[in-house]
């Protein structure tokens, strides 16, 4: 997995783009298409929050307040950040897939199960979102 540039310690992307289209447009042409359907799904399950850059890649948050959930390129997997509650919450569905504690990674694109990430986008939306880096 490529990564956008400026990066910030070992393994971990932190792109420099001021919004999520201009961080798109960073992407290798052949990554952009799984960021566009995750970005869908951001975008449709999380109704009326905002989509914005935070703490260097795209992220969905209440207004005024910190985004609930992130999404970025890292070097060898898509890291999909949606904060500790949830990923214990769907820890049974996420069975198979590299999780840490607020953060799933998936190191073949052809494991997103998008049934399951829809699920647990509107499982953060109805609780009213938490700080994904919590």
């Amino acid at each position: 997995m490529a990564a956008n540039d400026g990066g910030e310690g070992p393994g971990m992307v932190q792109s420099q783009a001021t919004s999520v289209d201009d961080w798109l447009d960073g992407l290798a042409a052949a990554e952009r298409p799984i960021f566009e359907q995750l970005r869908a799904a951001c975008r449709q399950e999380l109704a009326n929050w905002e989509e914005r850059m935070q703490w260097g890649m795209p992220g969905y948050g209440p207004s005024g307040r910190d985004n609930a959930v992130s999404f970025n390129a890292q070097k060898r997997h898509i890291a999909f950040y949606a904060g500790p509650t949830t990923v214990e919450r769907f820890r049974e569905r996420l069975a198979g897939i590299d999780c840490g504690k607020g953060c799933v990674r998936y190191r073949n694109t052809d494991r997103i199960d998008f049934a399951v990430l829809r699920a647990m986008l509107r499982d953060i939306h109805t609780r009213g979102g938490t700080m994904c880096r919590s």
